[in-house]
């Protein structure tokens, strides 16, 4: 086999370095295949280089002059006048009079997308996969060639799409294993090997990934080094402790785990290489696998996995629905089969893979993208073929990797890009990170015993909140033995502290509203989200003069296409110190949501938090069982899974200053747990100090 890939690539390379300037199509046509082709030459470079481990050979100076040339042509503004923008594609083609401009743009820029894709493999030796698109770029172009030259005409849309399309699926089935043996195999070890390895006080280790690095990378790497010892082993410490004790809290069967899943960004190898070690202690080997960079690999919500700087947000938002072009119900079957065989192969791997740790980052500017009309766009049959294969490609990856025996962890630090108070804010992120957890157990039980007299809550917000909604709660047949809400620490889900419940849809109604808030890295400006029994029934932003355009971004970012989503999650945030970090250094907007929902009250849309583990009991410190473990839409998981479960949970948050009261009702009766933005509840005193603080 080998032999064969080796013969392929040598053939297609070679038919592609004999590519020339002087080309029939005339530009733009003539120049998008040239910049295509100076690409996949450069990458081949990369590639054998990588094969052979001739790396070392290189400079720092020469690595780096090569990663600023890999990413230039989509940083900055540099995008606008990118092949890989599908507005300018297309504008240049209208430009030549070339018939059918629109699609043929979109398919030509979704071609260099994918090129741009291949970096990752031609770090990594990834011989076959680079191939193969070498080879799809070569049939595309010779296509172009041989319909001028024969019919003195170009190429059709439809042809281009058919030909991507049968790529798609020929290919899929080495693909996709390929990517999932990088999330759950430790013999994929190359970037575990750097975090390990490699001199991570010398700013080289950068490179050798071939992920994008800027100042931002080199300033949060140079500031880990600097970093005493102690410091970073409690941040290691934190987040590897925070894992073991999600399983023993759950009573989740560790021990018969083999390898975890590290997802993290470039810069905190130190604290990385010191969590690695804590998992083999374990008994865990580290797998650190990339975010996807090709359209059947990658997610069009956020990266998921090890990844370095985006090199331009609006270049990954005008991508992230490229997979609308080959999904048909066809293309869906193969895939799921494809995804199917690929675990059973791995059936152990799979078996024994404990879950992901993740570290995430903050403090990026946020985001509004431009919506433009010339990127490739879901119609409403791809977007259910879309969202019926995730519900499926879900159960069965929940077979494989044992949905009630897996869990995570999530942590959080700053970026310098959050601004000159960067070293305090990232100080200060340490000691919220590492708060003691009985303090705000306690604290938490006082507020359940509260919450688990009322039927409902009711939320009201104040000034220019117009948040009014009331959260049914599950009724208890054994209130000494049952509880309604989880009180939740510090383990999976760093830091503390926040008590949560799965609400009971009918009776959950009203109005959610949030001035402004930052989530999975866009910005959102007055949003509201009105629902009835649970489900959304309407939503709203200010983001954009035109409304449509508003509702369209909502629903692509946080319906993920849905028609309407449940409430999955109701919670209270009691970390008011974190509330004080956001306020104090101006930073509530660039909070992630892990650390945001810990600052109020939140709702999520989606997936309950006990998202196919309804059966699994868990038990609260004071020994009662959670009840609250699913609602009317999850309970359907046994007799039809598809419509069971969305694959999404945003967690939206209301500020506490934001709140005129959180109170819980039966019978008529109140007890408010927060009021006029103070939490008033008694055992709950404590909270305010870090609020009374100026």
């Amino acid at each position: 086999m080998d032999s064969l890939i080796n013969e392929r690539y040598e053939l297609v390379m070679e038919r592609i370095r004999q590519m020339t300037e002087e080309d029939a199509l005339g530009d733009p046509l003539s120049s998008f295949f040239l910049t295509c082709e100076k690409f996949l030459a450069m990458l081949s470079e990369i590639l054998d280089r990588s094969v052979e481990g001739r790396i070392n050979e290189i400079s720092t100076d020469a690595l780096s002059r090569e990663n600023h040339v890999l990413y230039e042509d989509v940083s900055g503004k540099n995008y606008d006048k990118s092949f890989a923008n599908p507005d300018h594609m297309i504008a240049e083609l209208k430009g030549a009079d070339i018939p059918e401009a629109e699609e043929i743009g979109k398919y030509l820029s979704f071609l260099y997308t994918e090129i741009r894709g291949l970096i990752p493999y031609a770090y990594e030796g990834k011989k076959e996969i680079f191939t193969i698109h070498a080879e799809l770029f070569d049939q595309i172009r010779t296509a172009f060639r041989l319909a001028y030259e024969d019919e003195g005409s170009f190429l059709c849309a439809e042809a281009i799409r058919d030909i991507i399309y049968w790529f798609e699926s020929d290919n899929c089935d080495i693909i996709i294993p390929d990517s999932i043996a990088d999330k759950i195999d430790p013999a994929r070890d190359m970037l575990t090997r750097i975090v390990c390895d490699e001199d991570l006080d010398d700013d080289r280790y950068l490179y050798l990934s071939g992920e994008y690095v800027t100042e931002e990378e080199k300033k949060i790497a140079r500031f880990m080094s600097s970093l005493p010892e102690e410091t970073v082993k409690l941040m290691a410490d934190t987040f590897t402790e925070g894992y073991r004790t999600g399983f023993i809290k759950a009573g989740k069967p560790l021990d018969k785990k083999r390898s975890v899943n590290i997802r993290y960004s470039l810069g905190f190898e130190r604290m990385i290489r010191a969590a690695v070690k804590n998992f083999d202690d374990m008994g865990l080997k580290s797998v650190i696998y990339r975010a996807g960079s090709l359209a059947l690999t990658r997610s069009a919500a956020s990266k998921i996995g090890f990844y370095g700087a985006i090199a331009n947000r609006q270049y990954d938002y005008d991508h992230k629905d490229d997979a609308a072009i080959f999904i048909d119900p066809a293309f869906v079957t193969r895939r799921l089969e494809v995804l199917e065989a690929a675990y059973g192969e791995r059936k152990e791997l799979a078996n024994t893979h404990a879950g992901p740790a993740v570290v995430e980052t903050f403090g990026e500017e946020p985001f509004t993208p431009t919506i433009k009309e010339g990127v490739i766009k879901h119609t409403d049959k791809t977007q259910k073929l879309s969202v019926s294969y995730a519900a499926k490609a879900s159960e069965i990856v929940n077979r494989y990797i044992i949905g009630e025996e897996r869990s995570f962890t999530i942590i959080a630090f700053p970026v310098p890009m959050i601004g000159n108070d960067f070293e305090k804010i990232f100080t200060d992120t340490v000691k919220l990170n590492t708060l003691s957890y009985k303090k705000y157990e306690r604290i938490q039980q006082c507020m359940i015993d509260a919450l688990d007299t009322g039927d409902f809550v009711e939320i009201k917000g104040c000034g220019n909140n117009r948040t009014d909604i009331t959260v049914a709660l599950h009724p208890t047949a054994d209130p000494s033995k049952e509880t309604k809400f989880e009180n939740c620490v510090a383990d999976v889900n760093i830091p503390v502290g926040e008590v949560f419940t799965s609400p009971q849809l009918k009776g959950t109604n009203g109005v959610l509203n949030v001035t402004k808030v930052f989530l999975n890295g866009l910005l959102y400006k007055n949003l509201t989200i009105t629902f009835t029994d649970g489900m959304i029934t309407d939503y709203s932003c200010d983001n954009y003069d035109d409304p449509e355009e508003g509702r369209k971004f909502i629903r692509d970012n946080i319906l993920h296409r849905h028609d309407t989503l449940p409430i999955g999650e109701f919670a209270i945030g009691t970390n008011t110190t974190a509330y004080r970090m956001g306020r104090d250094y101006d930073i509530e907007g660039r909070l992630p949501i892990l650390i945001a929902e810990k600052t109020g009250p939140h709702f999520a849309v989606g997936d309950t938090c006990y998202s196919h583990e309804e059966d699994v009991k868990v038990y609260n410190p004071d020994g009662k069982e959670i009840i609250a473990r699913q609602n009317e839409i999850s309970a359907k998981r046994n007799e039809d899974p598809e419509k069971a479960y969305f694959q999404c949970h945003t967690d939206i948050t209301i500020p506490y200053d934001e709140l005129g009261y959180i109170r819980s009702v039966r019978n008529g009766e109140s007890v408010y747990i927060i009021k006029d933005g103070r939490f008033v509840l008694d055992g709950c005193e404590e909270l305010n100090d870090a609020l009374d603080q100026r």
